[in-house]
């Protein structure tokens, strides 16, 4: 009980830390007001952000059909967009919890409908790791990190997985059961793979700030993917901080911290967060029009 409490907090701190180091660079982040151009490329950022949440939701489809639950792209594209906002609600689960319902109201099995949920982060995480080696060595960690490949073969992702299983149970409510079933034999290559253009769409967006209030050439491409890779990977596994807000911006500012300018990089991370909450609500609110249209056509 008392670490579930514990993790409630780290979201509220990290907010507040970060919250801290607005207020003693906030007179230099304001002096970075963008320009016509810079609003223009903020601009192209959501775009760039609102395409990669679309992306996203193909990889959980493709992801579905490795795990041989065929259902309707278009339904699953406007469910897995729908839900998407629901990550910032505290918890940090909810988003899962309206894809879990919904894949059961579709008669889809507790285990694999459970599956289907857990493996999206899972996959998100490995091809966001897969990117770090872009950044160089990093102290041996541009090494290591591919080896998280290693997880999807299912010598390695069968027990993993069996065990998050056991953790999320709860999740499928009391009356329900996640029943037992064969192992899984493959690996979700396919979904992996559209994983990587859909991080690299969301770099695309954190680009779009940077050339705005700092400059790429500062550190190199590389070392900005890589950064950013890590600070999305911690976000996603650290609990108690929904959408990973405020984990984020802390780690990239603990990564580059000394590298560039501090209100810089404070001007970068706030816009970036802006610009990806604004786009999930584009995109849910474009999703929940056209399920309305769609059911009033009929």
């Amino acid at each position: 009980m008392k670490k579930i409490r514990l993790s409630w907090l780290v979201g509220p701190l990290s907010v507040l830390l970060l919250g801290i180091a607005l207020w003693r660079h906030g007179n230099q982040v304001l002096e970075l007001a963008p320009d016509q151009e810079g609003w223009a490329l903020l601009l192209f950022g959501l775009g760039a952000t609102v395409a990669a949440q679309w992306l996203n939701a193909i990889a959980w489809w493709a992801l579905l059909q490795w795990l041989r639950v065929p259902l309707p792209l278009p339904q699953v594209l406007l469910l897995f967009i729908r839900t998407n906002v629901y990550k910032y609600l505290p918890g940090g689960i909810w988003h899962q919890l309206g894809r879990l319902r919904w894949l059961r109201s579709q008669a889809v099995s507790g285990r694999r409908a459970l599956l289907a949920v857990l493996l999206d982060p899972l996959l998100m995480m490995i091809a966001a790791l897969c990117l770090v080696p872009l950044g160089g060595l990093q102290w041996g960690l541009g090494l290591l990190a591919p080896f998280a490949l290693l997880l999807l073969r299912p010598c390695w992702l069968n027990p993993l997985l069996e065990r998050l299983l056991r953790s999320k149970r709860a999740m499928l409510g009391p009356a329900e059961e996640c029943s037992s079933d064969a192992p899984l034999l493959g690996s979700p290559w396919q979904p992996l793979l559209l994983e990587l253009p859909f991080l690299l769409l969301r770099f695309a967006g954190f680009g779009c700030c940077i050339a705005t209030f700092s400059s790429i050439s500062s550190l190199g491409l590389g070392v900005w993917l890589a950064a950013f890779c890590l600070a999305w990977v911690v976000g996603l596994v650290v609990p108690g901080a929904p959408g990973g807000i405020g984990v984020f911006e802390l780690v990239l500012l603990a990564r580059l911290r000394g590298l560039i300018p501090e209100a810089e990089l404070l001007a970068v991370l706030v816009s970036y967060r802006l610009i990806s909450v604004g786009a999930e609500l584009l995109a849910a609110a474009g999703a929940q029009i056209d399920q309305r249209l769609a059911i009033r056509s009929q």
